[in-house]
């Protein structure tokens, strides 16, 4: 048997325009498992290869749902939570972590305020927790959250217009009515898909959008991300730390997104 050329190296090791698509695919992936989110550069860096090849191994990733392309990279999959996922299960999951969430929440709030909430069942949770306020306005793209609100609480709720969408069971659209366009809140109470040291995001463009013109109106805002929401980057994101006053939480964030909560001052309520 011929002796193997000095410089052969295992299939596994090549990663280069001399390996196998499947092979330097299987490295892309681990990459991004790795770094949860890489940009194309990088990806030209790290497997040597051209901007063209990154490309089309990322167009083969996502047809196979491995990771999702944005604009100038890809985030791995398992950073990802499933936009599509239906409000009632969201409400059948982690229900105790939520209601004491809630619960902490409310107590932030004080009689006469006016809310901005944006959809998702912690707000939900929160929303059923506010019994023992009187005379709060609440603003809202959230459907599901007027009937669960404890009338004794409320002075009005009001709903913001827009696209309605089945899957969250909000309304997607402009931040304000026709005839006041110009509104304004003393809370916003937010829920949102991911939590990472770069801050809070969502998996829907348009959902993200709406939830920060929230932020921008109201005086101070309190995020609620159960546990499940860790390390987690979605397409969009909605707030850094430095725009919210308070985060909510059911567990002990990892070491990374404690430490960015307190440079940026948040204040971090574990219940």
């Amino acid at each position: 048997m011929d002796d193997e050329p000095e410089n052969a190296k295992p299939l596994e090791q090549m990663t280069g325009s001399a390996a196998l698509p499947a092979v330097r695919q299987n490295r892309l992936v681990d990459l991004l498992r790795e770094h949860r989110q890489m940009t194309v550069n990088e990806m030209v860096e790290k497997l040597s290869v051209s901007r063209d090849t990154i490309r089309r191994d990322l167009d083969q990733l996502e047809s196979r749902g491995l990771l999702l392309r944005t604009h100038g990279g890809a985030i791995y999959n398992d950073a990802l939570v499933r936009v599509d996922t239906t409000l009632g299960s969201r409400m059948d999951a982690f229900t105790a972590a939520k209601q004491r969430m809630g619960k902490a929440a409310s107590a932030l709030i004080r009689d006469g305020e006016t809310l901005i909430i944006n959809g998702g069942s912690s707000t939900c949770f929160f929303a059923a927790a506010l019994g023992d306020r009187q005379n709060l306005t609440i603003i809202t793209n959230n459907l599901r959250l007027p009937p669960v609100t404890p009338e004794s609480c409320l002075r009005s709720i009001h709903i913001l217009g827009g696209a309605y969408w089945p899957v969250s069971q909000v309304t997607i659209g402009p931040v304000g009515f026709p005839d006041v366009p110009g509104i304004s809140a003393d809370t916003a109470v937010i829920g949102a898909t991911g939590l990472s040291a770069s801050g809070v995001s969502m998996g829907r463009l348009e959902e993200a959008s709406e939830t920060a013109a929230m932020i921008r109106i109201a005086s101070r805002t309190i995020a609620l991300l159960d546990h499940s929401k860790f390390n987690l980057t979605a397409f969009a994101r909605v707030a850094a730390f430095s725009q919210i006053t308070f985060l909510i939480t059911d567990a002990w964030p990892p070491d990374n997104i404690v430490a960015a909560i307190k440079k940026a001052g948040t204040q971090l309520i574990v219940c």
